[in-house]
């Protein structure tokens, strides 16, 4: 794009008062990338971060992209937050995505390329090899890949074949002895997605690692006899990933039909992505363009010496050989309101107190271990949970099942339109299902996002309702990853709002107002711009105000403008935002008094809470909400209210301790942009992802937000 045109459109951008989702999104994937080149990292460190970046930006190009090219191919007129239209925000959008790919490569090929051969890892073609290594790549190519190859040719009496989204293709083109050039013909070799991306080849004192690619493109001539190839050009496409669910009045008879068939348009859904290695078919690429309907600005062109898909770059991140080079993380450390873990009876704990468990510092074990035991326990009535994403071999699953064959009630949500999880989820529930539990699937038009369980238990002659609610997924492989909040209560206040929640979402009910939850679609924004608008009240009245806020995305405008209206009135906010960030701290007459802070690190930072200070009255909320419109309008949410004063001071100090991080964290500036905090002076490094698991209940409890 032409220079004038950039700073012309950086112009209008930098004018308006909200940053773009999607160009925010993409300074999200720089701090990743940022990551993989902290100096402190080992290369396999560096290895997965980069792979990282390459998995969001196919998601980015999947979703976000794709969801432009629903306006853009429809006609369809779309204003973004930046102030451009359709064609001028896709022209910036490309720009800045290219800048970020090739940021990648000249990162992958200057950086971790030299750093992995000082490892004894070597990436390289079959020429690099003696004699009898080809002989055994050779023999692998014959026996493990030949037989999975299939040319597929297109001309005049065969039709395009459909290429699979985010796998590696050669483009082959072809012309028979003796032919014109205009008689040529393009053949497309998808390579499977269940072959290892690179074969490994051990020696003494380093391990050789040879893209498959270039084991398939040595011996591609094989799947072509007796034709003349005139080119071999390797290349990966992105398909248009976003769907919408369209609501169904019969919706027990057409609802996962709906799913699946959503799910088999994805797989041949526009293409919105071409990247492509350098040396191409010029033929080829303006015809698979014009085929496509896409211009040179969606094309990437990769350097032969980088390499096409960095996601392929877990098979080394994810070998033994080098699991000791990755960073060791702590155990985790017992919960600061459950230090019997493990030893007492968490029914009888339960009774006492309320645990708040904060993970991965904390165990998910304490819930498994909460539900396994409901399972088998006779006075165990009920079982009721909501589930978004589940680990492949889940634990919650098994229990579930246990607790049907037992004779319990078990009834489950399950949110098949979990992106990307809808098959899983889809498998899953009909096991359940199966057994005898009571499964919705999810609800029409909104996406059940609430993390709630709630198990009803005889105690004696009472009854006791065990209640947990959470900001993240019920899945041990991700607790282990990621950041959450977690609390576990017989607090009948919030029992009798988790059980009217439950019987709203999995009946035909309208709620009451709720004590302690505050739930979307119906209440949350205007409950949450209601206490914002109570810190203003209080600082224009001389009183103690503030709004301390951590969640994953901040996107909806009328929560920006609440907290605007809030930073002119005096009331200081701080924001913890990993992500998406669409408001503009620190702009002169609109938001002085806004600071905001992203974490990004060895955890992905997952929890949402939010604080108001209320004149020293404090409300402390955590969940599963985001401040997005599609959280408010188009979700089942709920945040719940943490009372007991050690969880809430626990939830006080995560904020605290986000905001005292100078290893994680990037400062937000005023336009859009952010930059690495460090210690300053003799001020020592402080690493949330660290610090927490040396929590003291003593610090905790002298935790203060606003003075």
């Amino acid at each position: 794009m032409k220079l004038e045109v950039v700073e012309k459109y950086d112009s209008i951008i930098q004018h308006s008062d909200l940053v773009s989702r999607d160009l925010s999104w993409l300074r999200f994937n720089e701090r990743v990338l940022d990551q993989s080149k902290k100096s402190h990292r080992s290369v396999f460190e560096k290895l997965k971060f980069l792979a990282i970046t390459a998995s969001n930006l196919d998601e980015f190009f999947m979703i976000r992209v794709g969801s432009l090219y629903n306006y853009l191919d429809y006609d369809k007129e779309r204003v973004d937050y930046s102030g451009l239209r359709e064609e001028p925000f896709k022209a910036k959008l490309m720009n800045d995505s290219h800048i970020f790919h090739d940021a990648q490569h000249e990162h992958f090929t200057q950086t971790i390329m030299p750093e992995l051969q000082e490892q004894g890892v070597v990436l390289c073609n079959t020429s690099k090899l003696t004699d009898k290594e080809q002989e055994k790549v050779q023999d692998y190519f014959l026996k493990a890949i030949y037989p999975m190859l299939t040319p597929m040719v297109y001309d005049g009496y065969r039709t395009f074949p459909i290429l699979m989204n985010k796998l590696l293709v050669f483009g082959v083109v072809t012309t028979s002895p003796g032919d014109r050039q205009d008689m040529r013909k393009m053949s497309f070799v998808q390579i499977p997605a269940n072959i290892p991306r690179f074969f490994e080849i051990e020696r003494e004192d380093s391990l050789l690692l040879i893209p498959i690619e270039e084991v398939i493109r040595e011996n591609i001539v094989s799947l072509f006899r007796n034709v003349e190839i005139e080119g071999i050009s390797l290349f990966r496409i992105t398909r248009n990933g976003d769907f919408t669910l369209e609501e169904s009045e019969d919706m027990d008879a057409n609802f996962l039909e709906e799913v699946k068939r959503k799910l088999m348009e994805r797989k041949s859904g526009r293409v919105v992505k071409i990247e492509i290695e350098e040396g191409y078919s010029k033929w080829m690429m303006n015809s698979l363009l014009e085929r496509w309907n896409l211009k040179m600005d969606s094309v990437f062109l990769i350097k032969r010496e980088s390499l096409l898909d960095f996601t392929g770059l877990w098979q080394i991140v994810g070998n033994k050989k080098f699991r000791e080079r990755l960073p060791h993380i702590p155990d985790p450390v017992k919960p600061l309101s459950y230090q019997d873990e493990g030893v007492a009876d968490i029914f009888d704990v339960l009774k006492e107190k309320d645990i708040l468990l904060h993970h991965p510092y904390n165990n998910i074990d304490s819930i498994l271990d909460l539900i396994e035991k409901a399972s088998e326990d006779p006075d165990v009535m009920a079982i009721k949970m909501t589930i978004y994403r589940l680990a492949k071999e889940s634990r919650i699953t098994k229990a579930l099942l246990k607790a049907a064959e037992n004779g319990k009630h078990v009834s489950v949500l399950f949110e098949v339109k979990a992106r990307f999880d809808e098959e899983n989820n889809i498998r899953e529930a009909k096991k359940l299902q199966k057994a005898g539990c009571f499964v919705i699937y999810g609800i029409s038009h909104l996406k059940t996002h609430t993390k709630l369980l709630l198990i009803v238990k005889r105690d004696g002659g009472e009854i006791t309702r065990y209640v947990h609610l959470g900001s993240g997924n019920y899945n041990e492989d991700t607790a282990r990853l990621y950041t959450d909040i977690g609390l576990m209560t017989t607090n009948e206040t919030l029992a009798n709002d988790v059980s009217e929640f439950f019987n709203v979402i999995t009946g035909h009910s309208m709620p009451s107002q709720y004590q302690n939850l505050i739930t979307a679609p119906r209440d949350m924004r205007n409950q949450l711009i209601e206490y914002i608008e109570k810190e203003a009240e209080n600082a224009r009245n001389g009183l103690p105000s503030g709004v301390f806020i951590k969640v994953n995305s901040l996107e909806d405008s009328e929560m920006i403008y609440a907290l605007y209206r809030a930073s002119q009135s005096g009331v200081t906010i701080k924001l913890i935002v990993r992500g998406i960030c669409c408001i503009r701290p620190g702009r002169i007459g609109l938001s002085e008094n806004i600071e905001v802070l992203s974490i990004v690190g060895d955890f992905l930072e997952h929890s949402r809470i939010y604080y108001f200070h209320n004149n020293g009255d404090t409300r402390t909320y955590a969940g599963s909400a985001d401040m997005m419109v599609r959280s408010f309008d188009k979700r089942l949410e709920a945040l719940f209210k943490v009372e007991s004063p050690l969880l809430e001071k626990q939830l006080m100090n995560i904020l605290a301790y986000n905001l005292k991080d100078n290893v994680n964290a990037y400062v937000m500036q005023e336009d859009g942009t952010y930059l690495a905090k460090h210690p300053v002076g003799d001020e020592p490094e402080f690493n949330v992802h660290r610090e927490f698991f040396n929590l003291d209940a003593d610090n905790v409890f002298q935790v203060k937000l606003v003075d």
